[in-house]
């Protein structure tokens, strides 16, 4: 039997609920709180939901207990600019979390924060970084430079909510450097609202709703629902929404 060096991680559930408090954030989320054993695809697993529905939350701490800091970056990454507050909601979940690996470590890896992406290049430029052009682009920019020249294949790449200022061009062209960072063997976890991205071929998506977590196809999403709805039925349905009524 050959063994496969993707998925680098695996899969992620609790160690051991017994000790979590299900009155205490974040584990009042109900996905979080019935978290089970999710498994990664072993290309690009999507995590999909309304806002607060504990995506954000989970991907960082599996950033934070993979060695990332909890703001971003590379492994090599270490600063802090997060209150107190934020810094300490991602802790108690990333503790209580067991991952297991493949046996093959991946060779680059990154955690973006769209939220923190403007602190991660203010320390890049403050250790002379060369990745330090992001502050010379526009948001869209920097995220492209990103995928397209910082991101060196055979890794793990963790992002949320990458889709932030990028143009619908800009959009299509991230979903083809992201597809050539899965052919040079790498694995992305990716928390997003969007549906150009949602529509990659073979992705694992899985919904973060009150009933815990559920793999659902690409058409079964309510971004690839909503948006499909709203373009055929645009002037139907901005009479309902800007209605006085």
């Amino acid at each position: 039997m050959v063994l496969a060096a993707k998925p680098y991680l695996q899969q992620v559930s609790l160690q051991s609920k017994s000790i979590i408090d299900s009155n205490a954030y974040p584990y009042n989320i109900s996905a979080i709180a019935q978290l089970g054993t999710l498994k990664f695809h072993s290309d690009i697993t999507f995590f999909v939901g309304e806002n607060g529905a504990g995506k954000s939350t989970l991907l960082e701490a599996i950033a934070v207990n993979m060695g990332f800091s909890a703001e971003g970056g590379t492994k090599n990454a270490r600063f802090s600019t997060m209150s107190e507050y934020s810094a300490e909601s991602v802790y108690p979940i990333y503790e209580s979390l067991k991952i297991n690996k493949s046996f093959k470590m991946p060779r680059d890896g990154f955690f973006l924060r769209a939220e923190s992406f403007f602190n991660v290049a203010t320390y890049m430029e403050s250790i002379g970084s060369p990745d330090a052009v992001y502050h010379q682009q526009s948001h869209g920019e920097a995220f492209l430079t990103l995928l397209t020249e910082k991101f060196r294949g055979k890794g793990l790449y963790l992002l949320d909510e990458p889709e932030a200022a990028l143009s619908p061009m800009r959009q299509l062209a991230a979903l083809s450097a992201i597809h050539q960072l899965v052919q040079d063997e790498s694995q992305f976890i990716i928390a997003t609202h969007w549906p150009i991205l949602l529509a990659y071929p073979s992705a694992k998506i899985v919904s973060f709703d009150a009933d815990g977590l559920r793999e659902i196809s690409y058409e079964e999403t309510e971004h690839f629902t909503v948006t499909r709805d709203f373009l055929n039925n645009h002037q139907r349905r901005l009479a309902q929404l800007l209605t006085d009524d």
